[in-house]
């Protein structure tokens, strides 16, 4: 009787030992999940209050102001955007005395500076409009070959859209007979070029890359819509695991525009580009709205700067302008 009871008392306990431990594992499971949600809630807020930060600054407001009437520009603009061949400027075709003071000591200082095509890639569901000013800003500034393209706004993968961004990189390095370019990328744009310099081979092709406004990071209004490319653009997606894989040997160098005021990358920091392999610059804009940063004076003049005074290793030609981090030094 002893010995059956003991019996019926260690099978209960055998049976009760991995109730107890599905008991404590779920403890656990709830544990880490409520922690996971306190953390995401936590920074969140900090972004949310970062925003709210900025908007509620006498900038910030002005900020605001210039994004919602750029965007009503824009959308006037878009349908020219649509038709018509690529836009751009095949030289200057010109005297020296016909240029403007400006436009005539950047082809005086450095030709090969002046001369070197620019392409300019738009983001999601738009088209090179979005390039009206900045494509003006930079040929006042000097350059003489800054060309616009549109890319399908039906594209569903950031692989397939950068593909067929190194077929127009080609055409053009073909048509222009420069071995390399620069390309500036807004939004969606940039990630497009640059999973073409990283994975694709692009490098050999791009000089610098300058992002604006690109969720580098992924940014999680992409959870909005259930689309592929939405999918592609959400933080720790495969894409981006794929674009923070080793990139030793890239050439291209990068800077990347970002705004604490930017309501289409979310988090704002997203923006940054951070990378271990990369030579980059992060520049923090303040007060900028993500459709105005193509149009913004300071992004106009830094882009000018940086592609009018960096030398092919990367080295300044002039005094004073802002340097781009060399890798030991990388932001």
């Amino acid at each position: 009787m002893f010995q059956h009871s003991a019996s019926q008392s260690s099978g209960s306990v055998r049976r009760s030992l991995p109730l107890a431990t599905l008991h404590g594992s779920s403890r656990n499971a709830l544990a880490g999940a409520r922690d996971v949600v306190r953390d995401t809630a936590l920074g969140t807020t900090d972004v949310l209050g970062g925003a709210a930060k900025a908007l509620l600054t006498p900038a910030g407001v002005v900020g605001a102001a210039i994004e919602v009437a750029w965007l009503s520009t824009h959308l006037a603009l878009y349908p020219f955007g649509l038709v018509g061949r690529p836009d751009g400027h095949k030289g200057h075709g010109y005297s020296l005395q016909e240029l403007p003071p400006v436009q005539r000591g950047l082809v005086i200082g450095d030709v090969e500076a002046a001369g070197t095509p620019i392409l300019l890639v738009h983001g999601m569901i738009d088209n090179r409009s979005i390039f009206t000013l900045l494509r003006r800003g930079l040929v006042r500034r000097g350059f003489g070959r800054v060309v616009s393209i549109n890319y399908s706004p039906l594209t569903t993968d950031v692989r397939v859209a950068a593909a067929r961004l190194a077929e127009e990189v080609e055409a053009l390095v073909a048509e222009t007979g420069y071995e390399r370019i620069h390309v500036v990328g807004h939004s969606l744009g940039g990630l497009i070029a640059r999973y073409y310099v990283t994975h694709l081979g692009g490098d050999s092709r791009v000089h610098t890359l300058v992002t604006l406004g690109t969720p580098h990071g992924g940014t999680f209004n992409a959870y909005a819509l259930p689309s592929n490319l939405c999918c592609q653009l959400r933080p720790g997606s495969t894409l981006m695991r794929e674009l923070s894989s080793a990139v030793p040997s890239c050439r291209t160098r990068f800077v990347a525009y970002w705004s604490d005021l930017d309501q289409m990358v979310f988090p704002q920091r997203n923006a940054r580009l951070v990378h271990p392999d990369l030579t980059i610059r992060n520049v923090e804009m303040h007060a900028v709205g993500h459709m105005s940063l193509p149009i913004s004076g300071n992004v106009v003049h830094g882009i000018s700067t940086t592609l009018a005074h960096l030398g092919a290793d990367g080295s300044l030609l002039t005094a004073g302008v802002t340097e781009l981090n060399p890798p030991s030094r990388r932001s």
